[in-house]
């Protein structure tokens, strides 16, 4: 990199690599998408099953997460290696969906302090080329706007006693809203410049990264450091603003893939896994 804005891959600083994306790829889900990045290859599934609302939340839903490492992504997530990493991104993407904003939990209460929507994201890693946590993001983002929850209503007869009544008309169902949801913008520093989307050759050149989550608004929600080296507070400053900057165009490119994917209804060709 030296002091240039160009990268071994010809790449600027502040450059992704190609993204694809594509939504509802696996059956019996509410919602799925898998991203691929370079070689980082993410398949994420989202399951809405009704439970108990929180005790401390009680007119709301609630959302879980699981990453699962596979052991044919790298060679480092055979035994312990990437369960520890399975729980180190899920405790991320926890932090950040912990506030009011990101998504309306709300919307999926169904009866305060007796039924709601839980949201079970599954995460899974299916090949490892660096840049794992805006990889992920992207997916999550990209399962969550493809989700359909089915509406429910509820009856009441004579005696009181409360059924559910699910709709199996799949247009009559409930979107969630994504516009907060936020993307991560993972910043490695090497030498005296700082990189996104960095490979797994320029992550190995990295002592030290800043993972931001910034929403389509550019607000930053979480901040992370990652690796065992130093950084002084005004680079981190300035790697905070380009994480801003380039989050924004990120949200940008997404949605505007997701609407066109979804514009074209059952006219799109599923890719899936056959390649």
């Amino acid at each position: 990199i030296k002091n240039d804005d160009l990268r071994v891959d010809g790449r600027g600083c502040e450059d992704y690599r190609c993204i694809e994306v594509e939504t509802d790829v696996v059956s019996n889900t509410t919602g799925s998408a898998r991203v691929k990045i370079g070689h980082t290859d993410v398949l994420v599934g989202v399951k809405a099953e009704m439970g108990i609302p929180k005790l401390g939340s009680p007119g709301e839903g609630y959302v879980e997460f699981f990453v699962d490492c596979s052991a044919n992504a790298t060679p480092e997530f055979e035994g312990r290696g990437g369960e520890e990493l399975g729980t180190e991104i899920a405790n991320v993407l926890y932090k950040i969906f912990d506030n009011k904003s990101s998504l309306n939990l709300k919307s999926l209460c169904i009866q305060p302090r007796e039924h709601c929507w839980v949201l079970y994201i599954d995460v899974l890693l299916l090949e490892c080329g660096g840049n794992l946590f805006d990889t992920i993001s992207i997916a999550v983002k990209a399962a969550l706007f493809n989700a359909r929850i089915p509406k429910v209503r509820v009856l009441e007869d004579e005696e009181g006693a409360k059924d559910f009544e699910l709709s199996d008309d799949p247009y009559d169902c409930m979107r969630l809203n994504v516009t907060n949801v936020p993307c991560i913008v993972t910043l490695s520093r090497i030498g005296h410049r700082h990189v996104v989307d960095a490979t797994l050759q320029e992550e190995a050149c990295s002592l030290a990264s800043v993972l931001v989550s910034v929403t389509s608004k550019g607000v930053l929600t979480c901040m992370r450091k990652l690796g065992r080296g130093s950084l002084d507070p005004e680079s981190i400053f300035e790697m905070i603003e380009t994480g801003k900057r380039v989050a924004k165009s990120l949200h940008m490119s997404l949605q505007s893939i997701l609407n066109q994917e979804e514009s074209l209804g059952k006219k799109r060709q599923k890719i899936g896994f056959l390649r």
